[in-house]
């Protein structure tokens, strides 16, 4: 078995993964790994600081890592909240907050097409490679479900009828860019 940092301590994002890639590699968070920092997203893409998160995994650890940022990018805010989407509102990461901000923002607007859009960056022997998922639907104007975390309640992937937050977590892999970037992920290392 392999085992992965994967550098985070969102539990809900470990779960996530880890139901993903099955019994061949094992899905170590941060705290797990005895790293108990707070690592800083500042750049305006998803891309660098999803290499941010890894690089300085890699750099404290020397162990292969790898990381992901996620966005959800509505068409109507052009793009917003994008890479600050879990600090829209503000620093203290209030998801509920953020809705409300989002909702707020659309209210009377109809074109509510968005994208969840997730990129992982895998530092795997010293090398550098991305990969990137992304699952188009539309945002709700009121929050639906109890499940998931983030933005789900107010999101409805296209080929649904329900928001991330209705669905079990195997409802959700079938559409989630999450499930799509870690797919491309575990399909590259299972090649080395």
């Amino acid at each position: 078995m392999y085992q992965l940092i994967f550098a985070t301590n969102n539990r809900n994002k470990v779960a996530e993964i880890q139901s993903l890639v099955g019994h061949n590699f094992e899905i170590i968070p941060l705290k797990e790994a005895g790293i108990e920092i707070d690592i800083p997203e500042p750049h305006d893409q998803l891309e660098a600081n999803a290499e941010e998160k890894a690089r300085t995994i890699f750099d404290m650890t020397n162990q292969n890592c790898f990381s992901e940022d996620t966005g959800l990018e509505i068409a109507a805010l052009g793009g917003e909240p994008g890479v600050k989407s879990a600090r829209y509102a503000g620093e203290d990461r209030d998801f509920q907050a953020n809705i409300d901000l989002v909702l707020h923002k659309l209210n009377g607007i109809e074109n509510r097409s968005a994208q969840f859009r997730t990129v992982i960056c895998l530092i795997w022997e010293q090398q550098t490679y991305y990969f990137e998922g992304i699952c188009k639907g539309q945002i709700l104007t009121q929050m639906q479900g109890e499940k998931g975390f983030g933005y789900d309640p107010i999101f409805v992937p296209d080929g649904s009828t329900k928001s991330f937050a209705s669905m079990t977590m195997e409802e959700k892999n079938q559409f989630s860019h999450r499930q799509k970037a870690v797919t491309q992920l575990f399909e590259f290392l299972s090649t080395l």
